[in-house]
């Protein structure tokens, strides 16, 4: 186990949190912080700390965090920062393990703020404690199923967002769970007092649940560190950074937001190109490049092809070009056996491939996607998700007079598993669109296997960007063998 691992297992893997300055009124900090981890399934124990309540929540109160009679891995501070210093002493006295402070007024209020802010810090490290914030709105993590920030817990999921900014972020992370964009971590950093970016850059680099990092980042503390750590980090995992602070006005919005200094716009994106680091031009497009980054294969290039009806095939071959994917045209061979899975009325298939409006079967569309696959000149596929005839409006039923239709759904849905298992079979990267409907089944079967279903063209063509540029930071090409990423 590495040092940042264990320093931080006490903050991520907790079974025993105290919340200091716990409150039974409803819509306080010290409310939510008991209230959130008790209904949303905390797997350790909780323990409220205030000196006036006996319970709180139906839970024993403490005096002291020194009167709980269990060891403490994770203090959560939420009573007034001048409180602060005498809270964090005694989690010293307590040999409590690690700590997330909540409270703001500290060095983002100004001189008398960080001077408060350096005397919790040199408490916390003199007693060895490693701590969040402050100024935070605290953390997810699945591996405790432990959730401090929302009201429902998120989807577990393999996707870490670490987030300068507490309520931005953690809207973020709402947003991305609404998507089906599972999360292992979400930490809100604050003022990164103790515990810094490149430092949960480490951790979660060493954390099997997480297998794409995403960066909401206003200005670095340790921005050297960072940036020679991540160089490391991308051998193994992709990193995924939204810069806040990119003009003169945003930046002189994060020295009063998070006390930070948000730099040279044109320094940090020469490190980003130089090092790898994948650069989202909106913030919630970091999710969506994530999502195709946890279960694809990596491309060997940048040449895709695409499959999709009329329109959206044009859009998202617009899409792909503007991002500086190719779309090359396919050779005369290929479109004639191509031809040979569309009507008798479609387009010839040069690339994209459109079946023209005219009713399909999950088959057919599974057997061109594995055409495309097939091909040495193809890196990718982009295709909408294959057809199932509930989209068309039918239902499944179980009466014989109907057992066509449902037969024909089953078939369907095996031809969907066959479709689901081409990206690992070829080891080339598939994305897909949805049609209208969210509850096909179908989107099931392929989000299992780590195929991501989007919504539009451009989210599809940014995520197999994503991929593209991922492989060129990990030095991947066409002669390369690649090795598999599972889902």
């Amino acid at each position: 186990m590495s040092s940042i691992t264990k320093q931080l297992d006490s903050i991520f893997k907790p079974r025993t949190i105290a919340i200091l300055g716990a409150s039974d009124r409803p819509g306080k900090w010290g409310y939510e912080m008991v209230d959130r981890p008790l209904k949303t399934g905390f797997r350790g124990t909780i323990y409220p700390v205030n000196p006036n309540k006996k319970d709180i929540l139906g839970l024993p109160s403490y005096r002291n965090v020194l009167d709980i009679p269990d060891q403490i891995d994770l203090a959560v501070i939420v009573a007034p920062a001048s409180t602060a210093p005498k809270l964090m002493q005694d989690c010293v006295a307590k040999q409590v393990k690690g700590a997330i402070v909540i409270s703001a007024g500290f060095a983002e209020a100004g001189k008398e703020g960080k001077a408060l802010e350096d005397k919790v810090v040199k408490i916390a490290r003199e007693g060895e404690i490693r701590f969040v914030g402050p100024n935070c709105m605290g953390i997810w993590s699945a591996a405790a199923q432990l959730n401090l920030c929302f009201p429902q817990a998120p989807q577990p999921g393999a996707i870490a967002f670490v987030s300068q900014s507490g309520t931005f972020g953690g809207y973020l992370s709402e947003i991305a769970n609404a998507k089906g964009y599972g999360l292992s971590k979400f930490i809100s950093i604050g003022n990164q007092a103790d515990v810094t970016a490149s430092e949960y850059l480490e951790y979660l680099a060493g954390d099997d649940e997480t297998k794409a990092i995403v960066f909401y980042m206003e200005g670095f503390k340790d921005g050297k560190r960072f940036f020679q750590l991540a160089r490391e980090v991308i051998k193994e995992k992709p990193i995924i950074i939204y810069k806040g602070g990119s003009t003169i006005a945003g930046a002189r919005a994060t020295l009063s937001h998070t006390a930070s200094l948000a730099g040279s716009e044109n320094v940090f994106e020469g490190m980003c190109r130089q090092i790898g680091l994948i650069r989202a031009s909106e913030a919630i497009h970091s999710f969506e490049m994530a999502e195709a980054l946890v279960g694809q294969p990596l491309p060997r290039g940048k040449r895709v092809a695409i499959m999709g009806s009329g329109g959206q095939g044009v859009v998202v071959t617009d899409a792909c070009v503007s991002l500086g994917l190719e779309v090359p045209e396919f050779d005369s061979k290929t479109t004639s056996s191509l031809q040979e899975l569309l009507p008798t009325h479609a387009p010839p298939a040069k690339n994209p491939v459109d079946f023209a409006g005219s009713y399909r079967t999950t088959l057919n569309e599974t057997l061109v996607v594995e055409k495309l696959l097939s091909l040495d000149y193809i890196d990718g596929v982009i295709t909408n998700v294959p057809v199932n005839p509930m989209i068309w409006g039918l239902k499944p039923v179980s009466t014989e007079a109907d057992k066509a239709l449902s037969d024909s759904i089953e078939a369907s849905l095996q031809a969907a598993r066959r479709f689901a298992a081409l990206p690992q079979q070829y080891n080339k990267p598939v994305v897909t669109m949805r049609f209208r409907r969210t509850d096909d089944p179908t989107i099931d079967i392929l989000k299992d296997a780590g195929i991501p279903v989007y919504d539009t063209p451009e989210q599809a063509a940014r995520a197999m960007y994503a991929l593209v540029k991922y492989a060129e930071a990990r030095g991947v090409n066409e002669s390369d063998s690649l090795p598999q990423r599972a889902p």
